[in-house]
């Protein structure tokens, strides 16, 4: 590979490499970042792991520390709509030279090591913060902690936000087992904040066995947060708590933490649009846990509401329509541009006969059928982030 390359180059290039879409555990990746940062990285580090709440939490602790004078990145995934929104600097999302020139350091340095295109994606982060002189990271785990290609940084704060089904495949299918993998993003000696409300018993095992101070988090923010919902408020509370777990090395006035809850912001978490008299709700639920949160958040308002919905093959479909279906008075299934979707006949099939359901045939059709539905007030879109990322696209014209 060359600098000429463009970022999309270099993304295709990546999902060559390893047969394996997603490749846990962390003997090759370490080995490279060994490489790179032999002294391990240059910055302070919070890693958020958690089945659901990953994203807004981040965005709280961010959105905290922008209200500072420190430099601050952050890093999560997947992306919606383009790559560049996996690293931001104080903000802004990086551009593609900025990405590009971290690839190629990292294909410098990997020699015969294969990576997967999430462990170029975590590497790319720690060199792109390094280089940008970020005081303070936030890392967001891609897929449960212990073998979590993040997981390579001995973070200083570790954040659990909660343990759900999910991921079964790779986790296990137990809260207890879950919990386990999440708990591997604990150091010891080093603060865990959990916001769990219910723990499982491998967490707090865990925490013991290895000297962490993990703080469960039981109270929720009170003031006003940028994020609609209630449990938005725990997520909040969380984030300060993280925050003012490092407040020894990086100081943070609680005019800050105010400011910063009230401020923060992120796409697709119960995200609403004004389309003419109606509101889109977009929002990346993608398993029963936090399905259950959305229909809860929807359940504030009486709204008439019908639903754009897909979802990936391998998650509890049946379960998430139950637990949404008293909410939705129609639903519009659609094709989604993943090899691992649900095709739309399948889909329907998990409803049951006295559930209103139509098959579209694309994303746009779905949009201008649920628009033109008489009655129906509030259209949200939920299943997945493929689900989000195909309806933004269209919902972006139409703003």
């Amino acid at each position: 590979m060359t600098s000429k390359k463009t970022l999309d180059d270099w993304l295709t290039w990546q999902e060559t490499l390893m047969e394996e879409t997603i490749v846990l555990g962390l003997d090759r990746v370490q080995l490279v970042y060994e490489k790179l940062f032999p002294k391990g990285v240059p910055f302070k580090a919070i890693t958020v792991a958690g089945t659901n709440g990953k994203g807004s939490t981040v965005s709280f602790i961010d959105s905290i520390y922008r209200q500072s004078t420190y430099r601050v990145g952050r890093s999560t995934s997947p992306h919606l709509l383009k790559y560049n929104e996996r690293y931001a600097i104080d903000g802004e999302d990086v551009s593609d030279e900025v990405i590009i020139n971290a690839f190629e350091l990292i294909e410098a340095k990997r020699g015969d090591i294969k990576l997967t295109y999430f462990e170029f994606s975590t590497l790319a982060a720690f060199i792109i913060f390094e280089k940008a002189k970020v005081d303070i990271a936030i890392l967001e785990v891609g897929l449960g902690g212990r073998l979590d290609s993040v997981n390579v940084v001995d973070s200083d704060v570790s954040v659990i936000t909660n343990i759900a089904i999910d991921h079964t495949d790779y986790l296990g299918d137990t809260r207890e087992a879950i919990g386990r993998e999440k708990a591997g993003v604990m150091r010891g000696s080093r603060p865990c904040i959990c916001g769990d409300q219910d723990p499982p018993q491998s967490i707090m095992s865990y925490a013991q066995e290895i000297g962490t101070d993990i703080t469960f988090v039981s109270k929720s923010y009170k003031d006003e947060i940028g994020l609609e919902g209630d449990h938005q408020r725990l997520n909040a509370a969380v984030a300060i708590k993280a925050v003012e777990s490092l407040a020894e090395q990086l100081p943070i006035s609680a005019s800050m933490i105010t400011k910063g809850v009230k401020n923060a912001s992120i796409r697709a978490r119960f995200e609403k649009v004004d389309v003419g008299e109606k509101i889109i709700i977009l929002d990346v639920a993608h398993n029963p846990a936090a399905v259950k949160t959305l229909v809860d958040t929807l359940s504030k308002s009486s709204l008439q509401t019908v639903a754009i919905f897909s979802a990936l093959i391998d998650k509890d479909i049946m379960e998430m329509i139950e637990l949404a279906s008293n909410a939705i008075k129609h639903w519009y299934l659609v094709p989604l541009s993943s090899e691992r979707a649900i095709e739309s006949k399948a889909l329907k099939n998990k409803f049951s006969s006295s559930v209103s359901t139509t098959i579209c045939k694309d994303m746009n059709s779905a949009i201008q059928e649920s628009l033109a539905h008489k009655g129906a007030e509030r259209i949200v879109i939920f299943g997945s982030f493929y689900t989000i990322a195909d309806a933004s696209v269209i919902i972006n014209e139409l703003r």
